[in-house]
């Protein structure tokens, strides 16, 4: 007779193939706190304080810079985790998040929105990474990563369009903080009661794997190329709202942004079958090749099909970035020292700080959006070269 324990082990184990969608699902909901709505909103809010003179466009770019510098120490401070603490300062980040967002509802100057936005960055970074490590290490289900990354557009998608629906009623910034910040913390119930801190999975790490070894890309080749994905994608993340202030007509520029959120939530799908038919290099390469057209069609079109089509494309490929980084990453952590999900989220966030620097700098020079995308799109063109080399 099998003992219940090892019986209870080999059942878990020969379900390998039906993977964990609830614990994928869960921490797909503390990236929508964390990131969609903590991180993510604001790109939709800035548009709304601008028009009210709580900020001036320096004051947003400050904001904004701040926040990435918030999230490259978060990152930071993620790489000193240990595996079976993610869940505890998952919660701790989720925590973190709602407090931030509500704090904004508060009337503030300028310094103290920078501030509060530089904290919140720390906050979103610390979420990503220990999700992550909860769901790839605890759970040993690296293949729920299409699911827990897509919990991030979900998080933008669904933040947009409370933005929209508060500025069809007229809402002030306020009211409207208020609202994501309800959102964030309807996002953090579930993954907060589920990330216990005790809880773990029989579930060996070797059900799971699918590894390509010949086609993975080298610890520090993937920090490199994960930099440079950081700077690429940023320029539109940030400004893509702002950049089409006045440019559509009768269309909100919100909804675009809704639109960049919504091609981010199938997207990590698609982008984890391309990773596990073809490997890490070449669904790299052709994940950064979409990105870098979609960060450059403004520039080449102008207009609404421009910039709906810049969200599309960037939407459906920034977090397919994450979703092959991470993984990928995993199948190589033995071969470095460190903690390489937060050392990676760290060169992500050096790109993300320089992104907005560089933009603010050409900006106010050449009061052009252009010449910062076309060096968003060198650096990922940059970057497609290095997967495939």
């Amino acid at each position: 007779m099998v003992p219940a324990t090892s019986a209870k082990i080999s059942h878990r184990a020969s379900g390998a193939r039906h993977p964990l969608h609830k614990e994928a699902i869960y921490a797909a909901f503390a990236l929508a706190a964390g990131m969609g709505f903590g991180r993510f909103a604001f790109t939709g809010m800035a548009p709304v304080m601008l028009s009210e003179g709580q900020l001036s466009i320096a004051d947003g770019s400050l904001a904004a810079s701040a926040n990435y510098i918030g999230y490259l120490i978060g990152a930071l401070v993620a790489g000193a985790v240990k595996r079976e603490q993610s869940a505890m300062w998952c919660r701790i980040a989720l925590l973190g998040t709602v407090v931030c967002t509500a704090l904004l509802i508060l009337p503030m100057r300028p310094w103290e929105i920078i501030a509060i936005r530089m904290i919140a960055g720390g906050f979103s970074a610390l979420a990503l990474v220990s999700a992550a490590m909860w769901l790839f290490h605890q759970m040993k289900h690296a293949a729920g990563a299409p699911l827990l990354f897509a919990g991030v557009g979900a998080g933008i998608l669904v933040s947009a369009e409370i933005i929209a629906i508060g500025k069809h009623y007229e809402m002030h910034s306020a009211p409207l903080w208020g609202w994501i910040a309800v959102g964030a913390l309807l996002c953090t119930i579930p993954a907060w009661f589920a990330m216990h801190p005790k809880k773990i999975t029989l579930l060996t790490a070797a059900a799971t794997a699918h590894r390509h070894p010949a086609r993975d890309l080298g610890a520090w080749r993937l920090i490199f190329i994960y930099g440079l994905a950081g700077y690429g994608y940023i320029i539109t993340a940030t400004f893509l709202p702002l950049l089409m202030k006045n440019s559509l007509g009768t269309v909100d520029p919100i909804q675009v942004w809704a639109a960049f959120g919504l091609g981010a939530i199938p997207s990590c799908i698609y982008w984890n079958r391309l990773h596990l038919t073809h490997g890490a290099n070449r669904a790299m390469a052709a994940n950064l090749l979409m990105q870098a057209i979609g960060v450059i069609l403004p520039v080449i079109a102008p207009n609404i099909y421009g910039y709906l089509g810049s969200a599309l494309l960037v939407g459906g490929s920034f977090m397919g970035t994450v979703t092959i980084a991470m993984p990928a990453a995993q199948r190589v952590a033995h071969t470095v020292r460190f903690n390489l999900l937060a050392f990676l989220t760290a060169a992500y966030g050096v790109g993300q700080i320089l992104g907005p620097v560089v933009s603010g700098i050409l900006v106010g020079q050449l009061h052009s959006f252009t010449v910062p995308l076309l060096s968003a799109t060198v650096a990922l063109l940059i970057a497609v070269v290095a997967c495939l080399i």
